[in-house]
């Protein structure tokens, strides 16, 4: 589908033919990846992520900021780069993708693969604390590149966000838990049908609000925590939401892959920024083995941890506070921006020409990473998943 989608928007003869919306592209996309969110958090398993609490903090934080530090040295001597756009650059790589990293997950454990050690859980957890650091390292560096205010702003938002995100997931979870009432019919359907909506507006509405990366930290709790009380009926739910993932998934996939232009790669330095995104890549492998080798995994299991999380695609973000003040495009676009064609919006915004070069640079690097890793990264789940992970029955009763 991600290659399918990249086809269709560079392929001559083809791509004029295909006239996507971008509001319409973000909505859906949006939508999409918040029903894998729903399904992400109705799969979590509770005693697992106790268990694993540790590690998926580790995880969460650890390969995010090494491979944003690496990438900061590695630039710094193979383009050239300035310390704060090295940085800035980091974190636009640094960020996961749960587009690609949740689906693979719950493919696996729904074949009852790594659901002993509670590998699936861990990792859905841990990629949605990962964007929000990601998201909060680049506004970060954004600021401190175009001097838009002060950096320690943003970098309490960043924490502001993940709490306040919990706190209002847990909090509709537990209203989710008893309403409907007991006496309603087909309470499945309204069930599925109120964690989906309440979803869907946690992660839009945060995005119109100013909270990026925040929505579907909300979705994943909202779901968990309404979802663990429900019993029986938590397996009607769960058919429901994969039937609307059914319909969305290639949406999501096919949209992500569309969004890599051929047209926007800088061709006389690609070979540089897939050297430069390799050996940070190689760097954000081995913090992550390191990360998990403090846990009962085996070696083949740690390795395959490491590997799965390498997969990056289009995490969505807006301006900072400051850019959407200087700039009315900047406000009228800011529904389908990521960050790796910000950074060039935001010089274009503020006229600064002389940093234009850096800022395509950085984009030709997020174009070069989603093309690179999500389709490998997700062949790499896929094929190694069921031959590394212990198998588990998968028994279908009320606590499946």
């Amino acid at each position: 589908m991600l290659l399918a989608g990249f086809a269709l928007r560079n392929l001559p003869g083809i791509n004029q033919h295909i006239n996507v919306i971008p509001v319409v592209s973000a909505c859906l996309r949006n939508t999409a990846l918040t029903i894998i969110l729903v399904r992400a958090g109705l799969g979590l398993d509770p005693e697992a992520l106790k268990k694993l609490k540790g590690v998926c903090l580790r995880l969460s934080m650890g390969p995010c900021f090494s491979e944003a530090c690496a990438t900061a040295i590695i630039s710094r001597f193979t383009l050239h780069f300035p310390w704060h756009w090295g940085f800035l650059l980091g974190f636009v790589l640094g960020a996961v993708s749960p587009a690609v990293v949740v689906p693979s997950m719950l493919m696996l454990q729904d074949k009852g693969f790594g659901i002993k050690k509670g590998i699936p859980t861990l990792l859905v957890a841990a990629s949605s604390f990962d964007d929000i650091l990601a998201i909060t390292g680049f506004n970060a560096f954004l600021n401190i590149t175009f001097s838009t205010g002060p950096v320690y702003q943003t970098l309490l938002k960043g924490l502001f966000e993940a709490i306040i995100s919990v706190i209002i997931g847990v909090t509709m979870g537990l209203f989710c838990r008893y309403f409907p009432s007991k006496d309603q019919k087909a309470r499945h359907w309204q069930r599925a049908g109120l964690i989906l909506g309440l979803s869907i507006l946690a992660v839009i509405g945060s995005n119109r609000l100013g909270f990026h990366g925040s929505g579907g930290l909300t979705a994943i709790m909202l779901t968990a925590t309404s979802g663990s009380k429900w019993s029986k009926e938590k397996a009607k739910v769960e058919n429901i939401v994969a039937k609307a993932w059914e319909i969305f998934q290639p949406l999501l996939f096919g949209l992500v892959g569309a969004e890599v232009s051929v047209q926007n790669l800088e061709s006389d330095i690609i070979g540089t920024c897939v050297a430069t995104l390799s050996m940070a890549l190689l760097v954000r492998i081995m913090v992550t083995f390191f990360l998990v080798s403090f846990t009962d995994f085996s070696i083949k299991e740690k390795i395959f941890v490491a590997l799965s999380w390498i997969p990056k695609a289009t995490v969505q973000s807006h301006p900072s506070p400051v850019a959407r003040q200087k700039s009315r495009q900047l406000v009228m676009a800011q529904s389908t921006a990521v960050l790796g064609p910000l950074a060039l919006e935001t010089t274009r915004s503020l006229n600064t020409p002389h940093l234009e070069a850096y800022a395509k640079t950085v984009m030709t690097m997020a174009f070069l990473g989603i093309l690179i890793t999500a389709p490998n990264g997700a062949l790499l789940i896929g094929l190694l998943g069921p031959s590394i992970l212990s198998k588990e029955e998968i028994v279908n009763d009320s606590s499946a």
